[in-house]
């Protein structure tokens, strides 16, 4: 009996183990994003090919903006797209972290992503450029819906700090197209279905401000109202898409006043708006893949997009 009572001990010891490990094993996977899975290669598209309007030469790293496509595998596809706008203080493109690993993450959500190389001040441009190359990717994804199998009115754009700031821009400066324009691109809306702005610059006249991306794009002797216009905070309308918002307590680069005052907006407007500020993380973490706490945004963000429609709901 007694050795019965002790291997009935050990046997609930184990189970109980075994029960805690899959507790460990199920909180870690919901700290980390998914990992992509196989899918065909990016592709490079210029979003003019003809050439860009306003550019200085045609030199390819320079002069001319392009989307590289990253498809989801087929059978995986749900429809949706994002044109992801990597930061940089509209100095230079944080294209791997903000970029490439962010089009693996939507890809492994089933959404079609479309990074984008835009002009900015380090290649000699400024304002309206990176707003022009960015208005353009919205409308090129827009048109060719059919041909990449998604959803022309499951279009988003998705922004990290400076490209935040370019992304909100999108949802705030609106287009409807042109319908007597030339090129039938340009007939067609540049209005983003929904937004993702990742800890993103919005205010220019506040004491928020990240100065370097403001003087970038405007230049440090700004025209005021032109500055008026581009603080995004005060121009959201009830037009301006539904958003989720993540930033950082502790970001010392561009504070989360940011998020905080487009949020507000939002709800003033009564615009369907989701924001999450963690206490801890530096400015510029892409998906956090070393910060197993921060790093859980990007499933909050997937629930976001999954209660909205976007894409499916996991099994």
């Amino acid at each position: 009996m007694r050795t019965r009572n002790i291997s009935l001990a050990i046997a609930t010891l184990i189970s109980s183990l075994a029960v805690a490990n899959l507790q460990s094993v199920a909180a870690a996977a919901d700290a980390q994003p998914p990992k992509a899975e196989a899918k065909s290669e990016p592709v490079i598209q210029p979003l003019w090919p003809n050439g860009a309007p306003d550019a200085k030469g045609k030199d390819p790293e320079k002069d001319v903006p392009t989307i590289t496509i990253y498809q989801p595998a087929p059978d995986k596809a749900c429809g949706t797209a994002v044109v992801v706008c990597p930061g940089g203080g509209y100095g230079h493109l944080a294209m791997g972290h903000e970029g490439v690993d962010i089009a693996q993450w939507l890809n492994s959500l089933g959404v079609t992503a479309f990074v984008l190389k835009y002009r900015h001040a380090a290649l000699g441009y400024k304002h309206p450029t990176p707003m022009h190359d960015a208005q353009r990717a919205m409308r090129v994804v827009r048109s060719g819906a059919e041909a990449w199998k998604i959803d022309p009115k499951k279009i988003g754009i998705m922004g990290f700090s400076a490209g935040g700031h370019l992304a909100s821009t999108i949802g705030t400066h609106i287009e409807k197209g042109d319908p007597k324009a030339e090129d039938p691109i340009d007939r067609v809306s540049t209005r983003p279905d929904f937004m993702i702005l990742c800890y993103p610059v919005i205010s220019f006249t506040t004491a928020y401000t990240h100065q370097g991306s403001k003087n970038n794009l405007l230049g440090k002797d700004a025209d005021q109202k032109l500055v008026e216009n581009l603080s995004n905070e005060n121009q959201v309308t009830a037009d301006t898409p539904p958003t989720f918002l993540f930033h950082t307590n502790a970001d010392t680069g561009v504070p989360a006043e940011n998020s905080v005052l487009f949020y507000l907006a939002l709800r003033r407007a009564k615009v369907p708006a989701e924001l999450h500020i963690y206490q801890d993380g530096q400015h510029g973490v892409g998906l956090a893949a070393n910060n197993p706490v921060l790093a859980t945004w990007s499933k909050r963000c997937s629930d976001w997009m999954q209660v909205r429609g976007l894409i499916k709901r996991a099994d």
